[in-house]
């Protein structure tokens, strides 16, 4: 009995999410079909199917759809991989040590906040055009959130954890790996959930200003045009992308931290 009362509790949220979308799509289907919406605005659910299939067949302006999402994700994991290597470790060190933390803490204080098309003109004047400056305004992105989580993260550590370690003979370098490192890695992965949200959601902002490929140059030049099927069909595809970077990042939260706030 209670093994088919938790079934039916994981079950029973799944189902509501599978019927609300499915009402979304009919409600999608029945105004398209009755004219309700003009199609250049919103095109019916066979028609964004159809491009779908003919942007795998033939591309986009010369280029393969592989291309274009090769392109994005390029730039994407690219800056998440320096983000990470440097956020983390620069992390840890501000959040044992306040003196380090407040020489980095206002910096990054001062560029947060921004919305990052507010310097992307900066780094376009600096860097060019090209994938470099992209990159470095997605890594400013996903550099914030992952150092703030791994501060949290360091900060939380239990103080008697700390001075076990030191007394059982650690070094400040070894209890910053084997201490400091694992138990604040529930929140440097919450962190990471976090930028590559955020950073995704800036990677389209930058192709859409600056590029010649990438799927938010894709949806921005389709605009121009009025293909508001192009428009859907990439939409859909980034954010079908989204769900499964995110998708991934709770399934190693749920596999490997599964005891956290319990």
């Amino acid at each position: 009995m209670k093994n088919q009362t938790k079934l039916q509790q994981v079950l029973l949220p799944k189902v509501i999410s599978v019927i609300s979308i499915a009402l979304l799509v009919i409600l999608w289907e029945v105004s398209t079909s009755l004219k309700w919406v003009n199609p250049i605005f919103l095109p019916a659910p066979q028609s964004v199917f159809s491009t779908f299939m003919e942007l795998l067949r033939d591309g986009y302006k010369g280029s393969s759809l592989t291309t274009h999402i090769s392109a994005s994700l390029y730039r994407l994991f690219t800056s998440l991989v320096i983000a990470f290597l440097t956020a983390v470790p620069l992390g840890i060190i501000c959040g044992y040590s306040k003196y380090v933390l407040a020489i980095f803490d206002p910096i990054i204080e001062f560029y947060r906040p921004l919305p990052p098309l507010a310097y992307y003109a900066l780094l376009v004047l600096w860097m060019g055009i090209d994938d470099r400056s992209k990159v470095a305004l997605l890594y400013l992105s996903a550099f914030a959130p992952l150092f703030l989580a791994t501060v949290s993260g360091v900060k939380k550590v239990p103080q008697d954890r700390i001075h076990a370690a030191y007394t059982l003979g650690a070094s400040k370098w070894k209890m910053l790996y084997h201490i400091m490192l694992p138990s604040a890695l529930p929140d440097i992965v919450t962190g990471l959930r976090t930028a590559i949200g955020v950073t995704y959601a800036t990677l389209v902002a930058a192709e859409m200003v600056a590029a010649t490929s990438g799927l938010g140059w894709m949806v921005l030049d389709a605009s121009k045009y009025l293909r508001s099927d192009i428009v859907f069909a990439g939409i859909f595809i980034m954010a079908g992308i989204a769900i499964l970077m995110d998708g991934l990042i709770r399934w190693f939260q749920h596999a490997k931290f599964s005891w956290v706030g319990k």
